[in-house]
């Protein structure tokens, strides 16, 4: 072992001086100021700006959800089929964005009344009121169709498959002729071949009496010339004065193809001294395409065929248009019929004044809620001479209950609703399934977690191969059982998403358990006596609450998609609004009106990410780790 020597050391005077032998000490002022964990946790909250803008997001979205549905007057119970579909409005029409018109192309143009041929329920003069643009193509388009719009074409008169090989086509218009008014028949064909796959067909024409004599016209040929043929003079050689008769063509069939003609134009004319007169542009094919849709129609048709026949080469227009939806349905309509206690009621309101003894004439209009702009007749009834009802010119809105024209900022669905306030009634189903859902499982989870992960052991062995099991059970199987034996109801889904979401929140706090509960700081306080009860509530729970929080509130879109997915499946909330069975309803009509879906898509969108931005802000909040970080 090693000798230390002993060695003096000196001290002197000026070894050691007092620093602040002179100085004034005094408390010093704290540089921060004194804070509670809850003020702490905000501003770490505040601190993240993508939480704070979420925050508010979901704020805005949740009032809304909690107000709309209750504010807005708007009908989402009874269906209004004629106000479906209605485009979204936030400005007048004509504006060209948001304004409540939807642009149609590819339409048939009515170029008699100048309109698109919409057909349905809509006159030709609401359609026209309600355009605010329209773009026709000067260009036509030929087809082999009768169409109401069309005009021109030749008719095609062909053998019938019932009659192929068997018997000839007649194709033919009755009237009365005379010697002496000078009547003629022009008859103008076409030869073009192969028409339907057909063949061009050899063919006569001739008239034919009431008693059955045949006047030849034109023999079985295939001329397909003009026919000018003087029908007064064949009468006079024959000695006939006047005969009523028909004009016929007749059609050879064949046993290899089917056989036509085609008639371009068959004009009857005649002196105007002549009786029937006026009738030969009815009965004269000057159009084959008027003639043929006559026909269709089953309108006057002096016209009649026993086999085939159709139109070749009818032309048609085509248009493009931008429509006013509001107009359309709500605008001003033809004539409206009030009932006496009607028009009484808005008498007594001061909205009009009337006097059925003077008649329609002592209509007033006093104020913008009265449905009538002016009155057009009166009906009174027979017995008691009273006023039975008033008809006249008002706006149509007034008929589905309105004192103004409604507008929809997101537009209507296929019933007639709402979608602004549907969404949001929908969105309100939503959260609370959601919110009620993500507090039993984080309250039940939580409980269940910190079992398992704080004694550990048989205890967490047991606990955890129950959650496997039941975790194995395929979850829309346990949703489709509840819904089986339960119902379809709100009750159910709260049920079957209970039964096994709550085992996400339980393995994070059981996994947060077995990461603090060995640390430093639980030993020492279990060395100073703390109870179990204390360390997982006082120690260990507060340490972890950041993960299990964001975790627990980014389970409420889970469980909205959850129900979303179901919706899908047929098997969303019956008889209550939700976001699932609004977006199920609307995905058929995603082609034609995409904002059915795409609207709620985009509320629904913002809400996740929302969540989502939302539960790393309080992640970071309720961390204890970041306790007086800057």
């Amino acid at each position: 072992m090693a000798e230390y020597k002993k060695k003096d050391i000196e001290f002197r005077d000026d070894d050691f001086v007092l620093v602040q032998e002179n100085a004034t000490i005094k408390d010093q002022k704290l540089l921060t100021k004194p804070t509670t964990f809850a003020k702490d946790a905000f501003r770490r909250f505040c601190k993240n700006k993508s939480s704070v803008v979420a925050a508010v997001i979901l704020s805005i979205l949740i009032l809304a959800a909690i107000f709309v549905p209750v504010i807005s007057p708007s009908n989402i119970e009874k269906v209004s089929t004629p106000e479906a579909f209605l485009a979204p409005k936030m400005f007048n029409a004509g504006t060209g964005f948001w304004d409540g018109t939807r642009k149609k192309t590819g339409i048939v143009y009515d170029w008699k009344n100048e309109v698109p041929a919409v057909e349905g329920k809509f006159t030709k003069e609401s359609i026209k009121a309600a355009i605010v643009k329209i773009n026709v193509d000067e260009t036509t388009t030929k087809i082999d169709t009768a169409h109401q719009c069309g005009f021109g074409g030749v008719a095609v008169v062909a053998t019938d498959a019932a009659i192929l090989n068997k018997n000839s086509l007649f194709f033919s218009a009755y009237t009365s002729f005379n010697a002496k008014d000078n009547y003629n028949l022009k008859v103008v064909f076409s030869n073009e071949d192969g028409v339907s796959n057909s063949k061009l067909g050899e063919y006569r024409a001739f008239l034919k009496t009431n008693d059955g004599t045949i006047i030849p016209i034109r023999d079985f040929s295939q001329d397909y010339s003009d026919i000018n043929f003087n029908i007064s003079e064949a009468l006079a050689s024959l000695g006939l004065s006047t005969v009523r008769a028909s004009v016929q063509f007749e059609v050879k069939s064949a046993e290899d193809a089917f056989r036509y003609i085609l008639i371009e134009k068959c004009v009857l004319s005649a002196d105007e001294t002549a009786v029937n007169y006026g009738d030969l542009d009815l009965i004269s094919i000057n159009d084959a395409t008027e003639m043929i849709n006559c026909g269709d129609k089953n309108d006057i048709s002096y016209w009649s065929c026993t086999g085939r026949k159709g139109i070749h080469n009818s032309e048609i227009y085509y248009c493009s248009y931008v429509v006013d939806t509001y107009a359309l349905i709500y605008g001003n309509a033809d004539l409206l019929t009030y009932s006496a206690v009607e028009l009484q009621s808005w008498i007594d309101q001061g909205w009009c004044e009337y006097d059925p003894a003077v008649g329609p004439e002592s209509f007033k209009k006093l104020s913008e809620n009265c449905p009538l702009d002016n009155v057009v007749s009166q009906q009174i009834k027979s017995v008691t001479k009273k006023l039975s009802s008033v008809t006249g010119e008002g706006y149509k809105y007034y008929q589905f209950g309105y004192t103004k024209m409604p507008s929809y900022i997101l537009g209507t669905d296929a019933s007639g609703f709402d979608i602004f306030k549907k969404a949001f009634a929908g969105l309100r189903t939503s959260l609370i399934l959601g919110v009620l859902t993500a507090a039993f499982c984080f309250m039940f989870g939580l409980v269940w977690g910190s079992i398992s992960g704080y004694f550990g052991g048989t205890v967490d062995l047991l606990m955890e191969r129950f959650c496997e099991i039941l975790s194995g059970v395929p979850w829309i199987v346990i949703m489709t059982l509840c819904i089986l034996h339960l119902g379809n109801n709100f009750g159910t889904f709260l049920l079957a998403l209970c039964i096994t979401d709550w085992m996400g929140t339980a393995s994070r706090t059981r996994t947060q358990f077995y990461r603090f509960k060995g640390r430093e700081y639980i030993l020492a306080s279990r060395t100073l006596g703390s109870s179990d009860m204390r360390l997982i509530f006082k120690h260990i729970l507060p340490n972890s609450m950041g993960t299990i929080i964001t975790s627990s509130v980014l389970l409420i879109p889970s469980v909205i998609f959850s129900e979303a997915s179901l919706a899908y499946l047929n098997l969303g909330l019956q008889g209550l609004q939700s976001f699932g069975v609004m977006m199920s309803d609307n995905q058929k009509y995603l082609g034609i009106y995409p904002n059915l879906v795409i609207f709620p898509a985009v509320i629904m969108a913002l809400m996740m990410i929302s969540f989502n931005l939302f539960g790393n802000g309080l992640r970071d909040a309720f961390n204890p780790t970041l306790k007086g970080s800057e």
